[in-house]
């Protein structure tokens, strides 16, 4: 018996559907977050922070504020020794030290604000898809439709299941326990110890607890680990488990890596830790999962809102799946950088090394702060696919940030020349144009300094899909429009085509004999 109807219905109400959650309501998109858990607080700290480039996309919606207010501002990245962002041209030169449990707080708190419903205490178990939606199945024999249904469900994804799609990747060969506990002997709260398997710490937490992170010698997560194997794992390590007891959480994690094949099956599709895990360390989990979420809501947006041809989707996995197979490739080589047999400590010490010369620092802690992601969306100038830095303009309402124009998930043509130089035309309703002036130099992480703009078409995502520096012109101007902001129609294509060509190159008669079509439908 159905229970209702949505545009999208999003199976998971962690992180990564949470983001993608806001992100469609924002966009104007009726979308409704299905969760398994009963109560909106989460069960133990789990992940430890934020990296800048979630941090900037946060800011993109202007909410960053809310979230580095309740964290540590801290340089949180390492490989073989720390790498400090401080130098990077952002307003975020910073990773952000903020537990998973606060973030979903704050998340969640901003998601009620948006009026996004969230049906708790509920768990998608299967779903049938067609050519007009998905039927979804809850545990509870309630079914809802949707046109797309999206997996945000975890490493066991009951939507990557259902879909069909392969899970491949290596198979772990450590594992830990994780817990939150008290300690009746805490000599050892705040100390690190390392061995050829791994790292083990106990540190304390601001409420009285203490967390624990101890080697587990199963290799499965099939069972739920106990207080019992817990103390057994203390001991084996320490000698002792110091009289831990009152342990509100206890989980296991090892060091597998998989990733889905594919991220859309045709009218579903995958996000965060249901697309892809990976250990803990170096924190890409949690934040590849909030920039999966970004990337895909607008584009899922404007295809449930007719904007945009379906085949929009497919450049969700064909952006996102490399970023999360290279995130894949940093976690399995920091988590190998950190034990402490011979082979692995001479290892750390050659690539802390390399670290110390300022070229690999920057490109790997630019990998690891999602400053350097990078988008196909074709050659030219450096700024194209990359993240539209956060400039300050003058516009005619007065200074602005550059993040603060995407403040509503919706693209904007930013003229950084003579007003009038460029036009949206037919795009007027989807694209919102905006003259502006900037002064002083534009740079961006790894690359350093890249030539002025004329003109920039920023995403949603704060990606830039074109730029204008007098070539390539009009033509790409109006084929990025057309590809990424849906087709224009009617009589007002060739006009805003033909005006245009004039903006750049004056009202020659030989205009007359160019091609004036709609731009096409990419693929």
């Amino acid at each position: 018996m159905g229970t209702g109807e949505h545009a999208v219905v999003i199976a998971g109400g962690g992180p990564t559907g949470m983001m993608l959650a806001a992100e469609l309501t924002l966009a104007g998109v009726d979308a409704a977050i299905v969760e398994r858990r009963a109560e909106a607080r989460l069960e133990g700290s789990r992940a430890g922070g934020l990296n800048a480039r979630t941090i900037e996309l946060l800011d993109q919606r202007g909410v960053g504020e809310r979230f580095v207010s309740q964290g540590q501002v801290a340089q949180i990245h390492r490989f073989g020794a720390p790498l400090d962002i401080g130098d990077f041209p952002t307003r975020r030169p910073y990773g952000l030290a903020l537990w998973q449990r606060r973030f979903e707080e704050i998340l969640a708190a901003w998601v009620e604000e948006l009026g996004t419903p969230v049906l708790r205490g509920c768990e998608v178990t299967g779903f049938a898809q067609d050519g007009e939606g998905v039927e979804v199945a809850l545990a509870d024999g309630r079914s809802l439709r949707a046109r797309y249904l999206v997996g945000c469900d975890g490493g066991r994804s009951v939507v990557r299941k259902a879909a069909g799609v392969a899970f491949p990747g290596w198979d772990p060969v450590s594992s830990w326990l994780i817990a939150e506990a008290q300690l009746r002997d805490e000599s050892e709260v705040g100390k690190v110890r390392r061995d050829e398997k791994g790292v083990y710490a106990i540190g304390r937490l601001d409420d009285g607890h203490v967390r624990i992170v101890v080697r587990d010698e199963q290799l499965t997560r099939a069972a739920q680990p106990s207080l019992a194997d817990l103390r057994g794992a203390m001991r084996s390590v320490w000698g002792t488990d110091f009289g831990v007891h009152d342990a509100r959480w206890i989980s296991r994690f090892t060091d597998v890596a998989r990733q889905a094949e594919s991220y859309r099956v045709g009218r579903v599709l995958l996000a965060g830790d249901a697309a892809h895990v990976q250990a803990p360390m170096g924190g890409q989990g949690l934040n590849t999962g909030v920039q999966d979420a970004v990337n895909l809501g607008w584009k899922l947006a404007q295809v449930v809102r007719g904007v945009s041809p379906e085949r929009l989707l497919d450049s969700y996995h064909a952006e996102r799946h490399p970023v999360a197979a290279r995130a894949l490739r940093s976690t399995m080589a920091i988590t190998a950088l950190m034990r402490a047999d011979a082979r692995s400590e001479a290892l750390r010490d050659a690539v802390a090394e390399l670290m110390r010369l300022e070229e690999p620092r920057r490109a790997m802690a630019g990998a690891l702060s999602g400053l350097d992601i990078r988008y196909d969306v074709g050659d030219g100038h450096p700024l194209l696919g990359r993240r539209m830095p956060d400039v300050d303009l003058v516009t005619g309402d007065g200074p602005r940030r550059a993040f603060d124009l995407l403040h509503e998930a919706r693209p904007v043509l930013l003229n950084l020349g003579a007003p009038g130089a460029v036009d949206v035309g037919p795009w007027a309703d989807r694209v919102r144009l905006v003259d502006a002036t900037c002064e002083g130099p534009w740079e961006l992480p790894v690359l350093g300094a890249v030539p002025a703009p004329g003109a920039v078409l920023v995403r949603p995502d704060g990606h830039v899909a074109w730029v204008g520096d007098g070539d390539p012109g009009p033509r790409a101007l109006i084929d990025a429009l057309g590809t990424w902001f849906g087709p224009a129609t009617g009589p007002r294509v060739a006009r805003s085509r033909r005006a245009a060509l004039s903006s750049w190159f004056g009202p020659a008669a030989g205009l007359r004999g160019l091609p004036l079509r709609a731009a096409p439908d990419r693929d």
